[in-house]
């Protein structure tokens, strides 16, 4: 079996937070013997590091990767997928949205694949949030292709060698998108699967303030710019139900 390090970003999720990692570890201990749990803290300012730090004690294959001031979503995650050791990288938010049993399914899916990628259907969030999203999805699609069913969606599983041909400028909201955008445009074979959504249990999404949505466009328009358009995106791989 692969070797797994789970990434974990959070920002304020002392909630919730210990509840994720102890479900994650739970999940990884009984699907490799080899497995690690990066906890990404982006700047929180409640007790999120000492919660963390605290299951750190405890277990030594959980991690703390901290920053000092928030930085945004984007470079949380680049920090744990950089301090990641194993050959697998499995992705999911700290706000405890997702199932990460769930990753049972989709580790089989690998050996044909370089990213197993998750949809929310039906996606549990406010309507307001479902808008934004719908917008985003729609904006995304219309700049560069079919890209993913659910670019945002936090559960995705990939093979760690692909960040040797993958970088991401992206330090906000459009990392997801930039990531997969580049892994299409780099030939990686990518599997789309359905992963269930939960309500957020607690703590407060940050993704509808306005200048997360500024940096959002901002980051995605330099990233319009930027890409050589003469690199054409892959055809997406059929759905995996």
């Amino acid at each position: 079996m692969a070797s797994i390090s789970a990434v974990l970003p959070a920002y304020n999720e002392e909630r919730v937070i210990a509840d994720t990692v102890e479900s994650v570890v739970a999940t990884l201990s009984g699907l490799s013997e080899d497995y690690e749990v990066i906890v990404v803290n982006d700047g929180s300012r409640d007790a999120t590091r000492q919660v963390v730090e605290g299951l750190s004690a405890q277990n030594p294959l959980i991690r703390c990767v901290s920053h000092s001031v928030n930085r945004g979503y984007g470079a949380a995650l680049w920090a744990g997928f950089t301090s990641a050791t194993k050959e697998l990288v499995f992705m999911t938010d700290g706000d405890k949205q997702f199932d990460s049993r769930e990753l049972a399914a989709f580790l089989p899916h690998i050996a044909e694949a370089d990213l197993v990628i998750g949809y929310r259907a039906p996606r549990r969030d406010p309507f307001m949030r479902l808008v934004n999203a719908w917008g985003w999805n729609l904006l995304v699609r219309l700049l560069f292709g079919y890209v993913a069913r659910d670019v945002d969606c936090a559960f995705k599983l990939f093979r760690r060698s692909i960040l040797e041909t993958i970088h991401v400028e992206s330090s906000g909201a459009t990392f997801s998108s930039e990531f997969l955008i580049k892994a299409r445009r780099s030939g990686f074979r990518i599997v789309e699967m359905r992963a269930t959504h939960f309500p957020r249990p607690g703590g407060k999404a940050t993704g509808a303030q306005l200048s997360v949505i500024l940096r959002a466009f901002r980051e995605l328009i330099r990233l319009r710019l930027t890409l050589s358009r003469s690199t054409k995106p892959r055809e997406p791989v059929e759905d995996i139900r």
